[in-house]
């Protein structure tokens, strides 16, 4: 039984190379045939060698211009988990070698809500952020990274737990949890060990956050 799945994904891998128009595709993508990239936006999409989105994952482009640099990058041998949503109006960069597990929001805006005169599903999105995740990296189960402005980077190596809520930039070779999410072990380089805490501490929100609410799903229904 297991044969059907796996070759219903193969054929969707090479369906979606043939006719998706990407803005770079390497060597061994695979595409779960039930993963999801809107085809008309793919032109803002790059993808590196050995790159999966299993079950469920999907790659949002938040932002209808076709042309300009690619909003989400993904470099080699970076695993998309299942259910897990990638958003990007700006930018949002996986360095190689990036572990993205379960249900896992990675959004570099959110939907305006100011104005209380008008329902928020017709305000639009906020101007947004960047978001860079380095080499490496594994974000658990559950986690969410987002940044409603500004500049987010998680350094190389670090683990982000199941269900932290990452909302400010995040040093390498740290350990984060919690909500708002908090550096609980660091590796520190000039004692070549590891250390409880973080010489970081707790990690400030960059912004307050609004409620999420993303316009491509309408778009692209």
């Amino acid at each position: 039984m297991d044969l059907l799945p796996r070759g219903l994904t193969k054929l969707y891998s090479i369906w979606v190379r043939l006719i998706y128009p990407f803005a770079s595709i390497g060597r061994n993508v695979s595409f779960h045939y039930t993963s999801r990239v809107y085809r008309p936006r793919s032109t803002r999409v790059s993808l590196g060698n050995s790159v999966s989105l299993r079950e469920y994952a999907w790659l949002s482009v938040a932002t209808e211009d076709p042309t300009g640099e690619p909003t989400i990058v993904l470099e080699d041998n970076c695993h998309i988990g299942f259910g897990s949503i990638i958003t990007a109006k700006n930018r949002v960069h996986l360095e190689r070698d990036v572990l993205v597990g379960q249900m896992v929001l990675i959004v570099d805006h959110n939907h305006a809500y100011e104005d209380i005169t008008m329902p928020i599903v017709g305000q639009g999105i906020t101007e947004g952020g960047t978001i860079r995740i380095g080499q490496g990296t594994w974000i658990g189960h559950g986690a969410s990274i987002i940044c409603p402005r500004g500049e987010l980077k998680i350094g190389r190596n670090c683990v982000i737990a199941a269900n932290a809520m990452v909302m400010r930039s995040i040093p390498d070779y740290s350990v984060v949890t919690g909500n708002p999410a908090t550096i609980i072990r660091q590796y520190d380089p000039e004692r070549g060990a590891w250390r409880a805490g973080g010489r970081e501490g707790k990690i400030e929100r960059a912004a307050d956050i609004a409620p999420h609410l993303n316009s491509e799903a309408q778009a692209s229904a």
